[in-house]
């Protein structure tokens, strides 16, 4: 335990600064516009002012996401080609694949990169929170007094941010604290909710039919279930505060996906069909004919085809193309 609390040590203490950091500017904001320093809707607020500011940092980590998400949906075809090909032979099969990746500019571990880079985020909270609570610690920018207040900040004035749902339930034997109950059940289902229909609705919309049936597909179909799964079990166990982080996440996650789905969908997707529907409609409001099975991008009208203009020739293609003359294959006679 040594060895990894020193190891999380060195990688938690920028994070904490970075963290308490945005919070305590969010804090401040919140105060300036009255609302009690102590209270628990200003940690609230300033935790999901938090969550906005990490996503907005992971944008461009998002769209690498999304454009190896469909990548890998695109391959899809000749990765069962070669599943045919080198069924017989793993080690080759294995080298083929990743020559194919290779080729088509795809990283199978892109679509990670999101995740796994919120988890020491994530982590990180949790602890901040957890010590501000239960040993009025202060780490990063915070304050011991900041600390205090953190901790001990409590929602609609009775449900504290650093309170679970598993240490307030009824096996305690006091009957638990129902209030705090409620808002941390309410919080986990969201955040198992938001986790399945965000990877749903990549499945279901930004997915080309034959993209779902390969191993890639059922490796998504997996984590489907899987993850909210996980999410929803762990949850019990996430202070409010973070769970508070979590959901918003979810949710950015969620309208960051599906404007990119819609505006950038995959070709030969249900979203790419919608798409072209919707260009049409509108093309067709404003007297414009698209041209007929053409995915474009945007509106084209339709236009004459270009005159084919004759090929340039030499000179002696031209005496062997042209008119003969008469008598000139007679030798002159007459």
């Amino acid at each position: 335990m040594g060895i990894i609390g020193d190891i999380f040590g060195f990688i938690a203490t920028p994070l904490y600064y970075a963290i308490s950091a945005v919070l305590i500017g969010w804090h401040k904001l919140f105060t300036i516009i009255g609302l009690d320093p102590a209270g628990g809707a200003a940690w609230a607020l300033s935790i999901i002012g938090l969550t906005v500011v990490i996503r907005a940092l992971l944008i461009p980590l998002f769209v690498k996401q999304i454009k190896a998400s469909r990548n890998m949906q695109l391959i899809q075809p000749r990765v069962k080609e070669l599943q045919k090909k080198y069924g017989h032979d793993r080690e080759r099969l294995a080298q083929e694949t990743m020559k194919l990746y290779k080729d088509s500019g795809t990283n199978p571990f892109a679509s990670c990169l999101p995740l796994l880079l919120q988890m020491p985020i994530f982590f990180t909270l949790f602890r901040l929170l957890d010590q501000a609570a239960k040993n009025q610690t202060a780490h990063g920018f915070l304050t011991e007094k900041l600390a205090i207040q953190f901790g001990d900040s409590k929602l609609f004035g009775h449900v504290p941010l650093a309170e679970t749902f598993w240490n307030n339930g009824i096996w305690r034997g006091d009957g638990g604290d129902l209030g705090v109950m409620g808002v941390a059940l309410v919080l986990v289902l969201a955040m198992t909710a938001t986790t399945f229909f965000t990877q749903r609705q990549l499945m279901s919309k930004n997915m080309p039919a034959d993209a779902l049936s390969g191993p890639y597909a059922q490796q998504q179909k997996l984590l489907l279930y899987v993850l909210p799964v996980a999410f929803g079990l762990g949850g019990v166990a996430f202070p409010i505060g973070v769970l508070l982080y979590w959901t918003t996440s979810n949710l950015w996650t969620m309208g960051q996906q599906f404007y990119v789905i819609r505006n950038n969908p995959a070709p030969g997707t249900p979203a790419f069909d919608a798409k072209q529907e919707r260009e049409k409609a509108k093309a067709a409001k404003h007297g414009v004919v698209l041209a007929v099975d053409e995915p474009t991008e945007a509106p084209v009208e339709k236009r004459p085809a270009p005159r084919q203009q004759p090929k340039k020739q030499t000179r002696q293609q031209r005496r062997q193309s042209g008119p003969q003359r008469p008598g000139a294959n007679d030798g002159g006679s007459s």
